[in-house]
């Protein structure tokens, strides 16, 4: 006789985070909609329905799929949030923004759905990853400066687990007050000078919906004179691999930063 079925059956995820952890925690089953900007993993996107944008959701499709529990995040689907819960829909939203919080949210949703030991080794196998990035690093000579931009226009800067991945992977995030702050728009530049000013040696860029620029980031007013554009070393890394905060960053994301890391410091 099997184990009746612990936590909710019929899941709604509003982001990719938490399809991901689902599918690697082997609870695939219980999703019946994703995120339509879901990338990860593959089969998910031919498995799934897609119902929900990241500011927006089609309210009653997700009502047709009678979940027991909706996955969301951030204040930005606070809306969504609301309107669900008004259905009587029950909705978790989380807000993670650091490393550890990304870990602990995959101990805290294996334990929603019964799998926590699963979560807690996942959890595990996450950080030994994390832990040997940070080991190759610690053989650098230097630390080099880095400049995420999450966004051209209005420059934005990079998020906190971006930062700390950045620092995993052997460098230093030049706007380190600025990763703190979860919102965009307190992480948004005055001008372009304040770059030029913190002189980093590497440039990477992540513009969510589109593809990143290099040649027109060095074409900046000023721009020639940062050491990353002098010397060529302007990086994208793509968005569905860092900026979400999910498992995705702390393998795919930080081992991109890495290898950019470890690009400049060849040469």
């Amino acid at each position: 006789m099997s184990a009746p079925t612990v936590g909710p059956r019929r899941i709604v995820c509003l982001t990719e985070e938490p399809t991901e952890v689902l599918y690697a925690l082997g609870e695939q089953d219980r999703i019946v909609g994703i995120s339509g900007f879901t990338v990860r993993p593959a089969i998910a996107r031919r498995e799934k329905p897609k119902v929900s944008a990241f500011t927006s959701a089609k309210i009653g499709q997700i009502l047709e799929l009678s979940p027991d529990f909706v996955i969301g995040f951030s204040d930005i689907q606070a809306d969504i949030a609301a309107e669900l819960i008004r259905a009587g829909v029950e909705v978790w939203i989380s807000n993670h923004r650091t490393v550890p919080g990304i870990l602990d949210y995959v101990r805290r949703l294996g334990a929603l759905v019964g799998a926590s030991a699963r979560a807690q080794a996942y959890a595990d196998e996450l950080q030994r990853g994390l832990d040997g990035v940070a080991a190759a690093a610690a053989q650098l000579a230097r630390r080099p400066k880095v400049y995420f931009e999450e966004w051209d226009d209005p420059l934005i800067t990079g998020i906190g687990w971006v930062a700390e991945l950045v620092r995993i992977a052997g460098g230093d995030d030049v706007f380190p007050e600025r990763a703190v702050m979860s919102l965009g728009r307190d992480r948004i530049l005055a001008d372009g000078d304040e770059v030029i000013r913190r002189a980093p040696d590497i440039i990477l860029g992540s513009w969510c919906g589109k593809k990143f620029r290099p040649e027109r980031v060095a074409a900046r007013p000023g721009w020639s004179q940062i050491p990353a554009v002098r010397d060529g070393h302007l990086y994208e890394i793509k968005s569905p691999v860092i900026l979400q905060p999910g498992p995705a960053a702390l393998t795919d994301g930080v081992r991109e930063i890495a290898a950019c890391i470890q690009r400049w410091a060849r040469a």
